[in-house]
């Protein structure tokens, strides 16, 4: 099918990454997915119909591998880059004075960097397609600064910030700018260790009484997000109960951060 759209996915190997393949290989998208986990890019491959995926082991901060893995993908899906989706990222948390620098880098090089490198390589692949969309999925910690988490949240407001800039400056490109803003989501990056604690966040998230949403639920806000005119879009009830309080109740959510309820979501 020469003439199919096609999706480019990051952190395509679980998760957020696989609901959205499989969302949009149901409409009959080519799907390109690029992971680290090779096992996992299997897994989602074997999940979509023959002919109509192709995969690629890669790391978002090696921008070499970004531009082979593009030139392959376009090559093969007719010239087509209709969705960039900017979906890669990492959940390492803790304080900041107990996370180590070397954690601290690698979640700012793979979060923010690898966006940076998704973006800035993708334009022009984006640009030769008519109607194409560069999609990013931020998170709920990109709505106020989270205590606890105050290094991926600092990425997370800037792939959000990244997000509403490239509207404005690729708006004469013909290329829309969208990111995802999900709350906590159930995959197993949830299982990711808090630093300082013999915890890991999915056993905050549940101790603090808080909702889980699907993939699937994040899947299906991608496709409305790519087909929409929202620069973001907010998925699950913590995202807009977050969304309400930082417009609304400042006070609030401030004391809250205090009692370091934190509030990360998930690729």
């Amino acid at each position: 099918m020469a003439d199919a759209k096609a999706i480019f996915i990051t952190g395509g190997g679980s998760g957020i990454g696989q609901a959205v393949a499989q969302r949009f290989a149901r409409e009959g998208w080519r799907v390109g997915l690029a992971d680290v986990n090779a096992s996992g890019l299997r897994e989602t491959a074997a999940m979509l119909p023959a002919g109509m995926v192709d995969t690629y082991t890669m790391d978002v901060r090696d921008r070499a591998a970004w531009v082979s893995s593009l030139n392959d993908f376009t090559n093969k899906s007719g010239g087509r880059l209709d969705v960039l989706f900017n979906n890669a990222g990492v959940g390492t948390g803790g304080p900041i004075a107990q996370m180590s620098f070397e954690d601290m880098d690698r979640v700012v090089a793979i979060n923010l960097g690898g966006v940076l490198n998704g973006a800035k390589i993708g334009h022009d692949y984006l640009k030769n397609t008519p109607g194409s969309c560069l999609l990013n999925t931020a998170s709920a910690s990109a709505i106020y600064g989270t205590s606890g988490l105050v290094v991926y949240s600092a990425t997370k407001f800037g792939v959000r910030a990244l997000t509403e800039g490239l509207d404005g400056e690729w708006f004469g490109d013909g290329i829309k700018v969208r990111d995802l803003i999900p709350g906590f989501i159930d995959t197993p990056l949830l299982q990711g260790p808090i630093e300082g604690s013999n915890q890991n966040i999915r056993e905050v998230v549940q101790n603090a009484g808080l909702e889980l949403t699907s993939p699937d639920a994040v899947a299906e806000a991608a496709w409305q997000a790519v087909h929409g005119d929202a620069v973001h879009t907010y998925v699950g009830k913590t995202a807009f109960r977050l969304k309400f309080a930082a417009k609304w109740l400042p006070g609030k959510i401030r004391k809250q951060m205090r009692r370091g309820l934190a509030t990360p979501s998930d690729q």
